[in-house]
This record gives structure tokens, C-alpha cells and sequence, in this order.
């Protein structure tokens, strides 16, 4: 199944479900003649999507809308804040092409800053699967859910299995580890599980975690991990600041932990625009260099 027949089949079967896209049809490009007039196109006006769905969500109709990540969470942002925070309205918010996605687009098509800014938003819900299989599997209790939500749409294929069910505000623990943990979200959680093979195959004791519940956080997996692995690090296609190094150390403040915690995440620049493996390489995302930052890590530490 794809995001189109999931979502064409879940709008079939509920009356309420209405689907908006600001001419962004990528994802939904047969629904028109599926829906008729519950398939509403403002054009490339996302700010004015953004409000009509607060009506809609208001007539109680669940609105399931859809732009570009950049321009879903930067330029209607007011939107989204005011109508669906202020409102605590249900309407779901699909951003395609979010953090690396964006690969070949400059620096204005790139959301690396989104996840900070939506989860800055009271009520909203922060959401970020590891690949297509991970989104399925996310998507019919996000859109159930009374809270208005931001997710960052994911549709590569899946390198794992996903056999957890999703809740809000879990975690899916992949596996644990004593020498390192890796907490990471999204499309990168490929590259981080070739990195923990690579780990374990250097023969290190190597825990994953797909934190695709950013808001609300599962802060009972980040204060275990921290806890129990004598390095945590964090991976995110998305600015160091207000992502997921900064939940880490939010969570840990707010029970007065600490941890040896080191991010993997894009400091105070936008990334080379170039195809994905390309950006990758070139930004130090890859499997094999994240694996081998992380054991520069781990003999930094004995050595200490």
C-alpha cells in the first residue's frame, strides 16, 4: 500500500476526512477523481490552506493537507500557530520533502529547522517516520488523533522490518546497547542502522532507538538510554538547535540527569544541494561515517 491508497481508502471510509495540497500533488495525484469536492487545491497559497482547513476543522471535517515541508512549516507558519495551535484544531499537516529529502533544492526548499518550529506550537504533535513501512504504520492513529499534526513524510522503502505498534509519544526501541546508543528519526534512521551493524561488527555494544514520536517524546526510552549506555549520540538531518539533541537535553534537565550525549546534526548551515547520496556523503551522514565518528568517539572516551 502507498500514502495515496492509505489515505484515499481512510477518506472513503470517513466522510469527515477532507484533502487540501497548496499544488503540491505528489503525493496525491489520483485523489481528485476519487473524492470530487472533499479534494480542495488553493493553488501555491499555503497560508490561505492552512486557514480555510481551520474552517473546515471547525465544520468538523478532518483536513489532511499538503505542501512542501520549507513552505509548510516557514511560510504559513502564523497560519498553523494562530488557526490550529490557538484552536487546537484536528487538522494534519503532511510536509514532503523535509531535511535531507530536499536533497537537489537550495537552501529556501529545505526544512531543517521545522521540527524546532512545529514543536514550539502548543497542542501540536511532531511526528517523523523512519520510511514508507514506518509511515503506514503511523498514519491511521495520527489522523484519528484529536490534536492537530505535523509529520514529515517519509516514503523510501524500508531497510527494517517495523514489527513495534505505533503509539503517540512511544519510542521504537530496535535494540540496546552498553558502550553506545543512537537515537535518530526519519530518513537517516537507514543510515544509522548501517552504522550500528557497523558498530557491532567493531565489536562494540550497540542500542537504536527510531524516535519517530518527537512531541509528545518518549522520555522514559531517553532517560533509560542515558543511563545506561556510556555514550548517547543523536542523528538528524535538521539545525542542532530545537531538535532532537535539544529534547535530549531538555528531558535530562527537567529530572536532573545527566549524560555523555553527542549530536550528529546540521550546525548554523544549510546543507550542499546535490542528489541524496551526494548530500550524504558530503554532510558526513553516511552509515560507514557515522559509524566511524562514533568509534572516534568511543576511543576519545577510553583514552580519557
Amino acid at each position: 500500500m502507498t500514502y495515496e491508497e492509505l489515505l484515499t481508502q481512510t477518506a472513503l471510509a470517513d466522510e469527515r476526512v477532507v484533502v487540501m495540497t497548496a499544488e503540491n500533488r505528489a503525493l496525491v495525484r489520483n485523489m481528485p477523481a476519487n473524492l470530487g469536492n472533499r479534494f480542495i487545491d488553493t493553488g501555491i497559497t499555503e497560508q490561505c490552506m492552512i486557514g480555510a482547513a481551520a474552517g473546515l476543522a471547525l465544520r468538523g471535517r478532518t483536513p489532511v493537507v499538503h505542501a512542501l515541508a520549507a513552505f509548510l512549516s516557514m511560510r504559513a507558519y502564523e497560519f498553523v500557530r494562530t488557526d490550529l495551535g490557538i484552536g487546537n484544531l484536528p487538522v494534519k499537516l503532511s510536509s514532503f520533502v523535509p531535511g535531507f529529502l530536499s536533497d537537489g533544492n537550495g537552501p529556501t526548499h529545505q526544512a531543517i529547522e521545522d521540527v524546532s518550529l512545529m514543536r514550539g506550537i502548543p497542542h501540536m504533535q511532531v511526528f517523523c517516520p523512519a520510511d514508507e513501512q514506518d509511515l503506514l504504520q503511523m498514519l491511521p492513529t495520527i489522523w484519528a488523533s484529536s490534536a492537530p499534526s505535523y509529520v514529515r513524510i517519509n516514503t523510501r522503502p524500508a531497510t527494517y522490518h517495523h514489527t513495534q505498534p505505533f503509539e503517540i509519544g512511544q519510542a521504537e526501541v530496535i535494540s540496546t546497547g552498553s558502550d553506545v546508543t543512537i537515537l535518530v528519526y526519519g530518513m537517516l534512521f537507514e543510515q544509522a542502522l548501517i552504522a550500528a551493524h557497523q558498530l557491532r561488527h567493531a565489536g562494540h555494544s550497540v542500542g537504536l532507538v527510531n524516535m519517530r514520536s518527537l512531541k509528545p517524546i518518549d522520555e522514559a526510552v531517553i532517560l533509560e538510554v542515558c543511563a545506561n549506555s556510556d555514550l548517547v549520540v543523536t542523528i538528524e538531518d535538521h539545525f542542532l538547535t530545537g531538535g532532537l539533541y535539544s529534547i535530549v537535553a531538555e528531558t535530562l534537565l527537567k529530572y536532573r540527569k545527566t549524560a555523555n550525549v553527542h549530536p550528529f546534526a546540521l550546525r548554523e548551515k544549510w546543507f550542499k544541494p546535490a542528489r541524496l547520496n551526494e548530500v550524504l556523503e558530503h554532510e558526513g551522514f553516511t552509515g560507514q561515517q557515522l559509524a566511524q565518528s562514533i568509534i572516534n568517539l568511543l576511543v576519545g572516551d577510553l583514552a580519557d
